[in-house]
């Protein structure tokens, strides 16, 4: 009996041992941003089922969803019961928000500017997609990120993000400057959390959790986000996706029904 106590102790010395990971080696900015590009989800359509989870003060909602996109271009979603009858739909492009509530019998036809007051800041069309599936800001600069370790991930941070050029539309483009922070895995160069906020508001507005990651047509994709949104009542939203696709072809159907009102 004493012998094999002395061999379990040493096979749960063993195993503790396999488990405790070496410091990981310090990397610059340069090489980081390279290898998180290269691990972007790339996707010409995406679609997939989600659960939704959203909190706001002792409110809580649960939702199943289908979620549409094409890239650059449009995200549909249709929020749904448990029994599979359909409450609202959304759609939302580079220039409009879409929105149909089926239990009120009212629609919204409006700006992409509601989006930026709904979040209580400014993230444009890119933005919003790009923190959807985990991928970094596509239009951004990319030359003052500064590198370190921060528990056992490496973290990129910047105070000064602006759009590039040739991707400005409008001056509320030109003149948004993000303070961002993006951890990555150190073994496959996905992004496990983005913070954001703006230089003029002086305050965190967005925090993104990533996990749970699969591999989808060769490629890692976090099937589990947790948000953190500092809006005028803060609120937070879990999504859970199943049954991801890309670049299938899909419909986007949106249409209003006659006898719905506007919303107020």
């Amino acid at each position: 009996m004493t012998l094999l106590l002395i061999m379990m102790a040493i096979a749960g010395c063993k195993s503790q041992r396999a488990i405790i990971k070496a410091p990981i080696k310090e990397e610059g900015a340069d090489y980081l941003m390279a290898r998180l590009n290269e691990k972007e989800l790339m996707f010409d359509s995406f679609e997939a089922r989600a659960n939704i989870s959203f909190r706001q003060n002792r409110k809580y909602l649960d939702f199943k969803a289908q979620i549409r996109m094409i890239k650059d271009s449009l995200i549909w979603i249709s929020f749904n019961q448990d029994l599979g009858i359909e409450v609202a739909r959304l759609l939302i492009t580079q220039d409009s928000v879409k929105f149909v509530d089926r239990i009120n019998k009212q629609y919204l036809l409006t700006d992409y500017n509601f989006v930026d007051k709904f979040l209580n800041t400014s993230v444009d069309f890119g933005m919003l997609q790009s923190i959807i599936l985990g991928n970094d800001f596509e239009y951004y600069e990319m030359a003052e990120f500064k590198a370190s370790v921060d528990g056992g991930q490496y973290r990129l941070s910047t105070a000064g993000r602006s759009k590039l050029k040739k991707h400005v539309r409008n001056t509320s483009d030109a003149q948004r400057v993000l303070l961002q922070s993006i951890w990555l895995n150190p073994e496959n160069f996905k992004i496990t959390q983005v913070k954001l906020e703006e230089v003029a508001r002086n305050s965190k507005k967005l925090e993104a959790v990533y996990s749970d990651f699969k591999e989808l047509d060769g490629q890692l994709f976090p099937t589990k986000t947790d948000y953190a949104i500092d809006a005028a009542e803060p609120m937070e939203v879990t999504v859970e996706y199943s049954r991801i696709a890309l670049n299938k072809e899909m419909s986007f159907p949106f249409k209003i029904p006659s006898k719905y009102t506007p919303a107020q």
